[in-house]
């Protein structure tokens, strides 16, 4: 990870930045406006990689966001971190990543002799740009009917499939589609988040579609969480398009 610590005598929130790449391809690097923008507001900023799938398929990615989420609170104290106030984002597979970390129970574990691996893995919010909010591929066949989106190669490559043998596969193959799967994990007590695509909810077919965030946004407004959805510019539902500081800040609490 790079890290660029703010400015002050208080501890300082972070904003977290995961790349996206189709869990193939892609690097840490932070808009340098963006990054100019949380440093002047207080904000350090942490930009992460993590093994692609090309090199261990899932769940190393979603794991290896997890680890770098507990070092970095491992690491609060003597970088004057704030470990109650950490945020993610991203694009695409970052923003999956992002979701899952939102979403999943915590995977820390207080009895490890690994001081990392004994802090939490929560995020306080995340804010993400075109996300999955499933990588199942049974689950994008549905979202999408009558398109082959579902065997994008980048799903197949993730869990080590043929996916045009979709539906006999072995059962460990689904179970770990499930696991990865950010909407899977959502419960009552998860931090909100704001969905952001480029395109629309009538745009053709494709892995970015609107249709991952509605779906998901739907889920979050029946358990009250709150969930800002954002389409081709315009807000859909509750909700207004805000940057991504104003909400992460707005569910940071003292």
């Amino acid at each position: 990870m790079d890290v660029w610590l703010a400015k002050s005598e208080k501890p300082t929130p972070v904003l977290v930045f995961i790349h996206g790449g189709g869990f193939l391809r892609g690097d840490k690097r932070v808009n340098p406006r963006e990054l100019e923008a949380c440093l002047k507001k207080g904000i350090s900023v942490a930009a992460i990689t993590y093994r692609f799938s090309s090199e261990a398929m899932a769940p190393a990615s979603f794991l290896d966001g997890a680890r770098a989420i507990q070092f970095l609170r491992y690491k609060a104290k003597e970088w004057n971190l704030d470990a109650k106030r950490i945020s993610a984002t991203g694009g695409s597979a970052g923003g999956g990543i992002s979701l899952w970390l939102a979403f999943h129970d915590d995977l820390a574990d207080p009895k490890s002799g690994d001081p990392v691996s004994r802090q939490s893995t929560r995020l306080s919010s995340a804010v993400v740009i075109n996300a999955q909010c499933s990588y199942d591929p049974r689950f994008t066949r549905e979202l999408l009917p009558g398109s082959n989106t579902y065997q994008h190669p980048a799903l197949a490559s993730l869990f080590g499939i043929d996916i045009e043998k979709l539906d006999k596969l072995p059962a460990d193959k689904y179970k770990l589609m499930e696991e990865v799967s950010p909407i899977n994990h959502l419960t009552q007590d998860d931090p909100p988040v704001m969905l952001i695509y480029n395109r629309g909810l009538d745009a053709d077919a494709n892995i970015h579609h609107a249709k991952f965030g509605k779906v998901l946004k739907d889920k979050m407004d029946k358990m009250g969480i709150p969930c800002v959805l954002i389409a081709a510019g315009k807000a859909v539902g509750n909700g207004e398009r805000q940057s991504t500081i104003e909400f992460i800040t707005r569910y940071w609490r003292d």
